[in-house]
Parts: structure tokens; C-alpha cells; sequence
């Protein structure tokens, strides 16, 4: 066998379950702090793309060149009257 050590007994140091030592970022709420920290560059806003549209993020012209460009037969050969009809009464025959 490998061997491991194991810690015994218990490990009585302390530790900081509630709020941290580390200060935390105030966050602006009102128009006033937010315009105020934009102005000193601790805020930075972005804008999103397409934000607020109601077009679809899958409605492209992508999609509707590849169903124009498609052009592929997508039938069967039809198979002989004679041969289905044999097919069919097979399963009777057998009784």
C-alpha cells in the first residue's frame, strides 16, 4: 500500500464566513452617478446589437440562397406492378 498521510484532529483556524476584508465596487443608481462615473471612466456602457429589433436571429438571406440553389430530385425509381403485388401476397401464401 501507498503511503498517504492523512491529517489528524481537527483544524481549529479561523474562518471568515460573513462579509469579506475586501471592499467591494459601489455601483451608480441614480442618472446623475452614472453620468459622474462615465465622466471619471470608471463606467463603461456598450451597445448591443440588434437589441430591441423584432427581426429573428435566424431570418437570413443565407438560408433562402441555399433552398434557391438546391436543385436535387428527391424521388424514387418506381418499382414494377408484378413485383409489389408478389410482395404482398407473400406473407398470405405462407399460411
Amino acid at each position: 500500500m501507498p503511503n498517504v498521510s492523512m491529517p489528524t484532529g481537527q483544524d481549529w483556524g479561523a474562518v471568515n464566513v460573513g462579509s469579506s476584508s475586501v471592499r467591494k465596487k459601489t455601483v451608480p443608481k441614480t442618472a446623475h452617478g452614472i453620468t459622474q462615473a462615465k465622466a471619471a471612466g470608471l463606467l463603461a456602457t456598450e451597445k448591443k446589437f440588434g437589441a430591441g429589433g423584432n427581426r429573428s436571429a435566424h431570418s437570413g438571406a443565407g438560408v433562402n440562397a441555399k433552398k434557391l440553389e438546391e436543385t436535387d430530385e428527391l424521388k424514387h425509381s418506381k418499382v414494377d406492378k408484378s413485383l409489389s403485388k408478389a410482395i404482398m401476397q407473400a406473407p398470405t401464401a405462407k399460411k
